[in-house]
């Protein structure tokens, strides 16, 4: 239902950017999700309307949205391998259980996913 686009692989120390069509401007943000593990949550505008991190990509990752276009950014730097993984652009609509809570907000709503992969 979300249709976002970037992504590819990267040496470490890298960069990337990831663009995701999205017109709500809260609980929306990009989650990520390695094989044999749950989702979760990297960065995100919480219901509060403010960015939101893990910790593990405090300092690195930013989230941004054009409002003139609709769109949601997920500007990565300073890659390492341990970010590889497929990033799903998200967002919480309407009350269905389950998703992945981040930040107050409850994702379920999802992009196809993108695959980043970097190498050391």
């Amino acid at each position: 239902q979300l249709v976002q686009s970037g992504g590819g692989s990267v040496q470490a120390g890298g960069s990337l950017r990831l663009s995701c069509a999205v017109s709500q401007n809260n609980c929306i943000g990009w989650v990520r999700q390695t094989p044999g593990k749950d989702r979760e949550g990297v960065a995100a505008f919480g219901f509060d309307f403010r960015p939101k991190y893990a910790d593990s990509v405090k300092g690195r990752f930013t989230v941004t949205k054009d409002n003139a276009n609709n769109t949601l950014y997920l500007q990565m730097n300073s890659l390492n391998p341990e970010d590889t993984a497929t990033y799903y652009c998200a967002a919480e609509r309407g009350n269905s259980p389950g998703g992945t809570l981040f930040q107050g907000c409850r994702f379920n709503t999802w992009g196809q996913g993108t695959r980043v992969t970097v190498s050391s």
